[in-house]
């Protein structure tokens, strides 16, 4: 990697954890560049205007969630025990300082049009669409039942992660994980092969 381009994803690795603190509205060339001791002509260079800066931010969020979560729970044998690997990593992420940028991103945008807001839209749809395609290799495996409908797995599984965020970061329940668990093994026990459902 290019000097100018280390420095770029080092100015972008401050912009997310700023983020992560008080939003992407609130993350402006000014407040980066006051932050990271850089003129504003200097990061203007690199970014152009406050929006462009602002999907610079969540992109990088997006490498650093495929590098934390995605990554390593690609590593670990298809089926259940990738998807547990997944919850698990994703489980990790939560406990970042400041949150999760992509909720902060939700509840800013999800009522504002504009590239903001579709890149927001565009990367939860492809979430659910991994979790649905690890469900798959499940079903692949012989772990879960082949009618089982992996689109309603994701969106359980999903549920559950931000079930265990609110739990955790918010409420600060101690057994916030615990019961996260029990319901992610719930939901695979239902629809593991040789389950029978009424």
């Amino acid at each position: 990697m290019r000097k100018g381009e280390l420095t770029r994803q080092a100015i972008l690795d401050r912009a997310v954890r700023m983020a992560r603190y008080s939003g992407l509205s609130g993350l402006t060339i000014g407040s980066l560049a006051a932050a990271a001791d850089m003129s504003k002509s200097g990061l203007y260079a690199h970014f152009k205007s406050k929006e462009a800066l602002q999907l610079a931010c969540m992109g990088r969020n997006s490498e650093q969630f495929i590098e934390e979560v995605f990554r390593p729970a690609l590593a670990a044998p298809r089926g259940v025990t990738r998807l547990r690997s997944l919850v698990e990593h994703w489980m990790a992420w939560y406990a970042h300082p400041g949150g999760c940028l992509f909720l902060a991103a939700a509840t800013e945008f999800d009522d504002l049009p504009g590239p903001l807001h579709d890149y927001m839209v565009t990367e939860q749809r492809r979430l659910l669409d991994s979790l649905a395609r690890i469900a798959a290799t499940a079903v692949a495996e012989g772990e879960l039942d082949e009618d089982t409908d992996v689109f309603q797995v994701a969106q359980e599984v999903f549920g559950i992660l931000l079930s265990y965020n609110w739990m955790s970061r918010i409420l600060s329940y101690p057994d916030a994980a615990d019961r996260a668990w029990a319901a992610f093994h719930r939901l695979i026990d239902s629809h593991s092969v040789g389950t029978r459902r009424v």
